[in-house]
Order: C-alpha cells, then sequence, then structure tokens
C-alpha cells in the first residue's frame, strides 16, 4: 500500500508541475487580451488585469480606422508565408534527405558545407548586395521568400530524422523499380511526418513573424509584411506620444490608447499562429521524441 501511494503521489507530482508551467505560458496571453480591451486611462491608473472593468475596442478602431493597409499587410503576410512555406520544407526536406544517405559519396562534404554556413557568414553588406543588385529581388515578392528558403539549422534537423529511417526499406523499394523521386514522394516523405509537420512549423514561424526582409528590401507599401507594418504603426504613435507631450497645451484634447493598442497588435500578430498550431500539435510531439531513444 505505501509503494502504490508512493507512485500515485510521483505521479501526482508531474502533473501539478505541468499545469504551473501551462498557466504561466496561457496567463501572460490572456493578459495581453485583456489589456487590448482596456483603455489606457484604466491601465495607468489600476494597472494590467486579467478581466478588464470598462470593456472598450478603442484600440482595435483605432486600427483599422484604415484598414486598408493592413488587409494588405495581412495578404502578404500570409502569401509569403504560405508559398515560403511550402517550398523551404521541400528545398530543405531534399536537401537533407541528401546528406542523410550513406551511399551518397558526398555527404560528408555537403553536410560539412551546410554545418559551415552556420559558423560563418559573408556579412550584411555582401548579403543585401546579392539579393538586391545580383538577383535583383529588390521590393519584389521573392524578397521575403528566398532568403528563408534553406536555413542550415532546419537542414541539419530533417537530416537527423531522415537517418531514422531503415536503409533497408530503401534498398526494397529499389530492387522493386522505384526511382529516386518515387522512393523519396511516396515512401520516405509519409514516413517522416512528424518531422516535416516540425520543422514546417518553424519554418511558418519564422516567415509569419519576420520583419526584417520588409525593412531591408521592400520600398513599396503595398508589399509590407504584418510584423513590419505594426512595427512602423508603433513607432508613429511613439512620435506623436512624444510630440502630444511636447506640446499638451495646444493638443491637450487629443489622446492616443498607445499601450491598449500595443497589445491590441500583439493580439492581431500572434492570433494566427495560435489557430493553426493545434493542427500540428500531434505531429510536433512526435517529431521532438524523433531521435531521442536509440536502439
Amino acid at each position: 500500500m505505501k509503494k502504490k501511494n508512493r507512485v500515485k503521489t510521483y505521479n501526482i507530482i508531474p502533473h501539478i508541475v505541468l499545469i504551473f508551467v501551462a498557466l504561466a505560458c496561457l496567463l501572460p496571453l490572456v493578459l495581453v487580451i485583456s489589456a487590448s480591451f482596456t483603455s489606457d486611462a484604466e491601465i495607468a491608473k489600476y494597472g494590467y488585469a486579467f478581466i478588464p472593468k470598462n470593456f472598450t475596442l478603442e484600440a482595435y478602431v483605432y486600427i483599422f480606422k484604415k484598414p486598408l493597409q493592413l488587409i494588405l499587410s495581412y495578404g502578404v503576410t500570409t502569401l509569403v508565408t504560405v508559398v515560403g512555406t511550402l517550398a523551404g520544407l521541400l528545398i530543405t526536406a531534399m536537401l537533407a534527405y541528401g546528406i542523410s544517405r550513406k551511399d551518397y559519396p558526398f555527404a560528408k562534404a555537403t553536410t560539412l558545407f551546410v554545418y559551415m554556413t552556420m559558423l560563418f557568414a559573408a556579412g550584411l553588406v555582401p548579403w543585401y548586395m546579392m539579393v538586391s543588385n545580383t538577383l535583383n529581388l529588390k521590393d519584389t515578392i521573392f524578397a521575403l521568400i528566398v532568403p528563408y528558403l534553406v536555413v542550415p539549422w532546419f537542414v541539419m534537423l530533417m537530416k537527423g530524422y531522415f537517418a531514422e529511417i531503415s536503409p533497408s526499406i530503401i534498398e526494397a523499394a529499389k530492387i522493386d523499380g522505384a526511382s529516386e523521386f518515387k522512393v523519396f514522394f511516396q515512401i520516405v516523405i509519409p514516413m517522416a511526418k512528424p518531422g516535416l509537420a516540425t520543422v514546417g512549423l518553424f519554418i511558418m514561424l519564422m516567415y509569419w513573424n519576420d520583419y526584417y526582409l520588409s525593412l531591408m528590401f521592400i520600398q513599396s507599401s503595398k508589399m509590407v509584411s504584418l510584423q513590419f507594418m505594426l512595427y512602423r504603426m508603433m513607432s508613429n504613435i511613439d512620435f506623436l506620444k512624444s510630440a502630444l507631450a511636447a506640446q499638451a497645451g495646444m493638443l491637450s484634447g487629443v489622446q492616443i490608447p498607445a499601450k491598449s493598442i500595443r497589445m491590441a497588435m500583439c493580439v492581431l500578430a500572434a492570433g494566427p499562429m495560435l489557430f493553426v498550431f493545434p493542427f500540428f500539435q500531434k505531429y510536433f510531439v512526435k517529431g521532438i521524441a524523433i531521435g531521442s531513444v536509440k536502439e
């Protein structure tokens, strides 16, 4: 009985710890959502609260006052995320599969080449000149997609997943007359779904949260990504707040809900990914566990 009680106690403790960890991850998100529906005056007076005392849409009304730019930025980011994730995942998987094959004679050399790019970079200026001048991608939608198509860390991660596939399966498929493309797309890819889902989620988050490429290569307001548009909007709000503070006497009646707008922007930027993640959760958990146990 004592052993059973101890086992039950040992089983309860991890659940309690995980509940606290889950709450620690969830409560800040709830606080951000609540603050986005709270006025700046209430935040300044009472601080941030999980339940707003006076529910208001002031921040969202201010953001959607001119919705055209926001809609365009959402469209650009969605297009870049979908196309970039599919193309990047395909290229990453093909490269990782090649260097994971033991019968590929240049596997070690190619792996070393990919790994070296994680340690050394040519620098910002050569990279900018290559993308804008050599490839002529400046101020085009491809400038938001091409630079992130191959990320060395994702290639090495996928290599570990493909290394778990038994070579005998590939050899059996070749004996049956399957070509390399057929082996890759009909046998290897279905077996590597957890790894593909995990790396695909990382690539998707990378494209969705990126603002740096828009800052570097995009000048047209019609092709600005969502994150950069929100960043620029927040910079403009901070500038207006400082201008209002400098001319408080002349513009005493003008108020900008800067704090609640900041929280509303976080909700608008992170919201879609919160709905996407549950579809990847099943494969994501399996993908994290792959390679953790060796025979």
